[in-house]
């Protein structure tokens, strides 16, 4: 039976899955927390916290520092029951290590044929979608669109590439990980039936790069 560790990772180590296993191809600009996770000591990737914000919270009535986004999970693999696994022991550390949390939000976004599967099989709460927005596209797959816009944390704001077009894409799916009781009591309200993965969603036609191959593990931090 192959072993599993999750434990804390620091930054580099969770840059490289992020880049390797992720589509966005970035860690979130936002401070945040990783867990790194091993099969067999061999590094098969990353889960990452981030710090919430107050459109994050708010809906919930809760504050800033009670919520936090599951922004990425970046591992070599999405297939078998290591995925659900690797989340719920990230779950279960950051759950000690940050003793006023409250409630975990993560988004599954359909514009790169996402609808949250392993937040399904981990029992999350399905919340329905966040609003439509506009991505920014260039060669069929969406490019960071803050270093474009002036809202990349402080760096200059740079000129669109050439080809590079804004197009509407839909909102994502929400799902939420309540941390107490309350939260479960408030935001279980707001439980849909999960949304099903053949389900046809209009503006869903990005694709996303391919995915690269691991050069060698890396250690354990």
């Amino acid at each position: 039976m192959p072993r599993l560790i999750v434990d804390w990772t620091e930054a580099p180590a969770a840059r490289r899955a992020v880049e390797l296993w992720h589509y966005s191809g970035t860690l979130p600009a936002s401070k945040s927390v990783r867990c790194g996770a091993w099969i067999d000591d061999r590094f098969v990737g990353c889960v990452v916290f981030s710090m919430g914000q107050r459109l994050l919270s708010s809906p919930y009535g809760l504050s800033g520092t009670e919520v936090c986004e599951l922004s990425r999970v970046a591992l070599d693999s999405h297939d078998g029951v290591f995925v659900t696994q690797i989340v719920s022991q990230a779950l279960r550390l950051l759950r000690v290590r940050c003793p006023g949390l409250r409630l975990v939000v993560s988004f599954a976004d359909p514009a790169e044929g996402h609808v949250g599967g392993i937040y399904q099989a981990g029992n999350w709460i399905y919340a329905g979608t966040s609003a439509r927005e506009r991505a920014l596209v260039l060669d069929g797959s969406r490019i960071n669109r803050r270093a474009y816009t002036g809202r990349n944390y402080g760096a200059p704001r740079l000129a669109l590439p050439v080809g590079a077009r804004w197009v509407v894409v839909p909102g994502k799916h929400r799902y939420l990980m309540p941390l107490d009781k309350a939260t479960r009591r408030r935001v279980e309200l707001l439980r849909q039936p999960y949304p099903r993965a053949d389900a046809q969603v209009e503006g869903a036609g990005i694709q996303p790069g391919e995915r690269c191959k691991p050069v060698r593990p890396l250690p354990p931090a």
